[in-house]
């Protein structure tokens, strides 16, 4: 194993103890592969499931996966109205798994996430039976504020370009405290424990994956 890879494994290693004592359930994975097949054994037969937009779960191939599969999927881009998104919205909140990535970690086991319209946040929160939270080590920071220092300049604009926003950070490649109408940075989450024991839980992977 390179130096790099035992790093990430204790550090992982380092972080899920700090996730236990937030009744966050954690585990390692040291490649992408580990970490959809990791995923993927927490679901049972006939389960809903949803997720947030992330290029993590694309870049792991648990997007494609889902696609083929027999389960009932809740996917919000297919909504053609702004009613049927409504209609949507409503069943991904109450569905039995939610996936996702998280924008940032700390080295105390806090989950940083900052999002525009809120509804991958607001699925953290509560609504859907059981979150799972994909993440590369390259989210690691040591601190909420470092996370939030990241999040608005190194992953917010690639998003904002991503999703074709017209925003300044798009354009700067940097946060600029904006308001204006595609602002990526509206709402800031910190989880800092799940009052349900392991309704979260956060695959670590030891690759960088994501912005």
């Amino acid at each position: 194993m390179s130096p790099k890879k035992t790093y990430y494994e204790n550090l992982a290693n380092t972080i899920i103890e700090r996730f236990n004592k937030r009744g966050i359930e954690g585990y390692y994975c040291d490649n992408r592969e580990e970490a959809l097949a990791t995923a993927k054994r927490f679901l049972t037969p006939g389960c809903s499931i949803s997720w947030g937009g992330s290029e993590t779960l694309k870049e792991i191939g648990l997007i494609d996966d889902l696609m083929a599969s027999d389960y009932i999927l809740y996917d919000r881009s297919t909504a053609k109205t702004p009613e049927e998104s409504h209609e949507l919205y409503g069943k991904i909140a109450t569905c039995d798994y939610f996936f996702m990535s998280s924008n940032a970690i700390t080295l105390d086991g806090q989950l940083v996430n900052i999002d525009g319209r809120g509804n991958r946040v607001a699925c953290l929160i509560a609504g859907p039976k059981n979150v799972i939270v994909i993440a590369g080590m390259n989210k690691i920071v040591t601190d909420v504020e470092t996370g939030i220092e990241r999040v608005r300049n190194m992953a917010s604009p690639p998003n904002s370009v991503r999703l074709k926003y017209n925003t300044p950070c798009a354009e700067l490649g940097r946060c600029t405290n904006c308001l204006v109408d595609d602002c990526i940075c509206c709402q800031i989450v910190i989880t800092r424990k799940s009052r349900v024991p392991g309704r979260i839980k956060v695959i670590l992977v030891g690759e960088e994956l994501g912005y």
